[in-house]
Parts: structure tokens; C-alpha cells; sequence
């Protein structure tokens, strides 16, 4: 029996240490978007509960992104909008409960969430994506709840009630205006990075009842063969409006969906996937994404896969390989189910690996460009150890966001790097300078890539990025300081500076220097 158990033991370590050595040898991509959802609706991230002081939201909101950095992302996709309301002072809606604990009660003390949020993400090199829910009004029908200047209370002939839920009706143009007014109020006043949607455009089938729109479907509806045909007309209008109204405002604010992550089943449509999903984007959201991604009406979507590798009805693997030759040309990225980690009746969500193995298959697909996981506290919670995985094997290095070709505006100019010197025994100080001129666009952020010994960094190789360091706007001198230096070596360091649309310069002349005693010495 011992013998027996000896070799049990022995063969558990050769596992790990196979799977150990698989995680070690995973490339560093130089590109990839790493992302959480934030979700607020119900208080499921943040904040942890409605009505905390200004000083207590502040506070939780630093922490998360601290720790959300810490673990290697770079963006942040947040809830502002969950059920017709704002985390943010808005004209057009209430304050949300969610925020303050009734709604249109501003915070107190009075500040502005929203500008706050952006504001420490973009601190941190991380994106800000602003997720807002078009249609859906409220999570129940109790409207004393509701706040005078809610939009079922104002116009409650553009709304509907379906599911235990308040919902604005898709299929009327003033929704669609209310809705445009709403998003372009955002974009012009905040400093976002991109207008995020969910999967929830006309609400989840209820069994046995049907959405309550018949009376437009008959009044509106006559050019179209059946009804589902003009309620994706209807959402198409929206999403079509949408993209050209935020480029419009601003060029560089991306537009990304996420859809149900099964377009259609095959057995519907052999375009479809290979799945038995009891749901579906396009036949029960009525979200033809297919048809927004070939019009270039979105800049990314971000299919919410959170099914395990190998599960029958929706296999991840299959699921993947579907959407990656469906994007034209757009950025995708994959929606990852954290949530169900260690707490999900597929077993093989026991898989400590489940998700590694998922972001490993995603990037062996040059068409998949990162992941945004689901959600953010049940990531900070490292279920089965998954977010150590994730920070220590494949979200270990700086990376830069994919840029999106068609955003890009001109090339940034190249930094100079001037100067190094050493600023203690394992301190090193950069300096160098970027002239900025009249009508040309600032860089956005630096990248300071570092190698050992005297040989040039690869800025094509991930591994030799040493930090993302934002562009000082008052600065004319741009500094940074390498405290993972040790006496006695030799370091290679060079620059680049990046646009808004993390378009990269030409790199800088390189600078190698032997430490010596806390000073730097210059190695020609």
C-alpha cells in the first residue's frame, strides 16, 4: 500500500511539474488585452453595498484597481449604467441605488464616480471601458422605488413590462434617440476609451410568453416576412446609430459588444456552431452581431464563452474556433466565466487549469487578441488559485493593448533618451525628452524596454518590456526609475513613445550601463 501511494504522489508531481513547465513556457505576447467586467448592477463588484461615503467608494475603487493591476490587466470594462440610471451627475437620468442607495440621491459628499474611475484607471496605463445597457429599466416592478426623473415615470408609453422587469421598447425611434442622447452625453463629457454592451438587448425568453410588441410589430413591422426579422431591424437601427454618432464625437472611443457567446445553433443554420444552447444572439437577443461585425458598425466584440473546454452542448474549444474566422478584420476578444470556478455543476470547473487552458488555446489565434473575465470579484477572490495563475505565468509582463489600424492617427514622434544614472545601489533613473509641437498629437504613455547585458531590446518580444509609464503633459523632461536593478550588472535600455490608439514610435537610441557602488557607468 505505500508503494502504491509512493508512485500516486510521484505521479501527482510529474503532472504539476509538466503543467508548471507548460505555464512557464507560455509566450509573453508584446499585445493583449487583459480585462475584467466591473458589474454594479445589484452591487455584484462595486460597490461592495449602496449608499458608502464618498470616501469609502473612493477608497474601494483604488483598491480594485490596484489589485486588478498588480495581476497584470490592462483595462477595466465598468457598469455605469445598469438599469436606466448613472454613476455619474447626468441630465438625462437618475443617479443610480446601486451608488448611493436610492435613486437620483447624489453622492455625499458630492463628487463626480465616473470622472474619479477614469481618472485612476488611466493613472495605472489602464483602459476605461464605459458598459452601459441600453434597454433594460429595472431588476423588478416596484416603481415607488423609482426616481421622478426616471424614464418610466417621463415616458412611460416608451416602455414595456416583460419577465418581472421594465424594459424600453426597441422598436421606437424615440427610444432610440433617448438612448443615442444618452451615450453621447458620456462620450463628449468623460475621457472613456470605449461604449461596452452586454448580451442584453430585447430580454431573455421568458417560456410561454412572448415580448409585448405586437401592437408596433403591426403598425411598423409590414416590410419585414416575420416579426423576429423586425426586431433585429429594430436593434440594428440602434447599433448602427450608435457607431456612427460616437465617431463621430470622438474618433479614437471604441464601440465593443459582447454578445450570448452562440450566434446560432447548427442545427438551425449550418453557419452556426456546433452547440445545443438553449439560447441564442441572434434567435431569442434578436443581436445579429454577424451583421454588425461585416458593417463595421463595432470595433470589437467580446463573445462571453463561459463554458468549459470539452462541454457537450457548448464546447469552448469549438465555441473559439468558431467565432475566431467570424470578425472581419474586427479585434475579438474572449469572455471568460471566472464566476464559475470551483462552483459550477460541470466538474470540470474543478480543473484548477480551466481557465489558463482557455486563455492558452485563445492565443495560439492570431484573429484572438486577450480575454475580459467575468467578473471582477470573483477574480480577486482566486478561486482554486486562478489569479495567481494568471499574474504569475501569463499576465507576468507588461503588454500594450492592440491598436486597431483603421483608429490610428499619425505615428508618435520618437523619444530622445538622454540620460542614465544610477540613484542607489538597486535604483536606476531614466530621463529622456519628446518635443511636442502645435497640432500634433501627444503620446499617450511610454514603453521602457529593458534587457540584460549589452545587446538591443527586441520591442517585438513581450519579455523585454520593463514598464508602461504615462506621458507627463506638464513635463518636457520624462522620467522613470528601474528599482529591479542590482549591483554589479550590466543593463540595455531603450524608448518608445504610444499614441491614444497605442500606435508605437520608432524606438530610441539604446543606452547600456554597468552598475557599480549605485552608480551607473555608461558601456560604449
Amino acid at each position: 500500500m505505500k508503494a502504491q501511494r509512493y508512485i500516486q504522489i510521484l505521479f501527482f508531481l510529474v503532472v504539476c511539474s509538466l503543467s508548471l513547465q507548460a505555464q512557464t513556457n507560455q509566450t509573453a505576447p508584446k499585445r493583449e488585452f487583459r480585462a475584467v467586467w466591473v458589474a454594479t448592477v445589484t452591487n455584484i463588484d462595486f460597490p461592495s453595498r449602496k449608499g458608502m461615503s464618498t470616501a469609502y467608494q473612493k477608497a474601494e475603487w483604488i483598491s480594485l484597481l490596484d489589485q486588478h493591476q498588480r495581476m497584470g490587466l490592462n483595462a477595466v470594462i465598468v457598469q455605469i449604467r445598469p438599469t436606466g440610471d448613472a454613476f455619474y451627475p447626468s441630465k438625462l437620468v437618475p443617479w443610480s441605488e446601486y451608488l448611493t442607495g436610492k435613486q437620483g440621491k447624489p453622492p455625499y459628499p458630492n463628487y463626480d464616480p465616473l470622472k474619479f474611475m477614469i481618472e485612476e484607471a488611466h493613472k495605472r496605463n489602464m483602459e476605461f471601458h464605459a458598459w452601459m445597457n441600453p434597454y433594460r429599466l429595472s431588476m423588478n416592478l416596484d416603481k415607488s422605488q423609482l426616481a421622478s426623473n426616471h424614464i418610466l415615470k417621463q415616458h412611460p408609453d416608451w416602455c414595456v413590462e416583460y419577465g418581472g422587469r421594465y424594459y424600453l421598447n426597441p422598436a421606437l425611434a424615440q427610444v432610440r434617440q433617448h438612448i443615442g442622447a444618452v451615450v453621447g452625453e458620456v462620450v463628449k463629457n468623460y475621457d472613456v476609451d470605449a461604449i461596452h454592451f452586454d448580451d442584453y438587448f430585447y430580454p431573455y425568453k421568458q417560456d410561454g410568453i412572448d415580448f409585448p410588441d405586437q401592437r408596433e410589430y403591426d403598425r411598423f413591422g409590414s416590410k419585414f416576412p416575420d416579426i423576429a426579422d423586425w426586431r433585429r431591424n429594430n436593434v440594428d437601427l440602434l447599433i448602427a446609430q450608435l457607431s456612427k454618432q460616437i465617431k463621430a464625437l470622438k474618433p479614437h472611443v471604441k464601440f465593443g459588444i459582447s454578445p450570448f457567446g452562440v450566434w446560432r445553433n447548427k442545427d438551425v443554420d449550418p453557419a452556426g456552431s456546433d452547440t445545443r444552447a438553449g439560447h441564442t444572439s441572434y434567435d431569442d437577443l434578436y443581436a445579429d452581431i454577424l451583421g454588425w461585425l461585416e458593417k463595421g458598425w463595432i470595433d470589437y466584440v467580446a463573445p462571453q464563452l463561459y463554458w468549459s473546454i470539452g462541454y457537450a452542448p457548448a464546447d469552448y474549444e469549438k465555441l473559439l474556433n468558431w467565432w475566431r474566422f467570424r470578425t472581419h478584420s474586427r479585434h475579438l476578444y474572449i469572455g471568460h466565466g471566472v464566476y464559475k470556478v470551483n462552483d459550477n455543476f460541470d466538474t470540470n470547473w474543478m480543473e484548477a487549469n480551466q481557465i489558463p487552458k482557455q486563455i492558452r488555446l485563445s492565443r495560439q489565434s492570431v484573429m484572438s487578441k486577450g480575454s475580459i473575465h467575468f467578473s471582477s470579484k470573483p477574480l480577486l477572490n482566486n478561486p482554486l488559485g486562478v489569479a495567481d495563475s494568471l499574474s504569475r505565468y501569463y499576465y507576468n509582463h507588461p503588454t500594450l493593448i492592440p491598436e486597431m489600424a483603421y483608429l490610428n492617427i499619425r505615428q508618435p514622434k520618437q523619444p530622445n533618451l538622454k540620460k542614465i544614472k544610477g540613484s542607489g545601489q538597486n535604483s536606476v533613473e531614466l530621463s529622456w525628452k519628446y518635443k511636442v509641437k502645435k497640432k500634433e498629437p501627444l503620446p499617450y504613455y511610454f514603453v521602457v524596454y529593458r534587457v540584460d547585458g549589452k545587446r538591443k531590446p527586441n520591442s517585438k518580444d513581450g519579455k523585454h518590456i520593463l514598464a508602461l509609464t504615462p506621458f507627463g503633459k506638464t513635463h518636457k523632461k520624462m522620467l522613470f526609475e528601474d528599482l529591479t536593478t542590482y549591483d554589479n550588472r550590466t543593463y540595455t535600455y531603450m524608448v518608445t513613445a504610444v499614441n491614444r490608439q497605442h500606435s508605437e514610435s520608432s524606438e530610441s537610441k539604446v543606452i547600456t550601463v554597468r552598475l557599480r557602488n549605485g552608480k551607473a557607468k555608461k558601456v560604449k
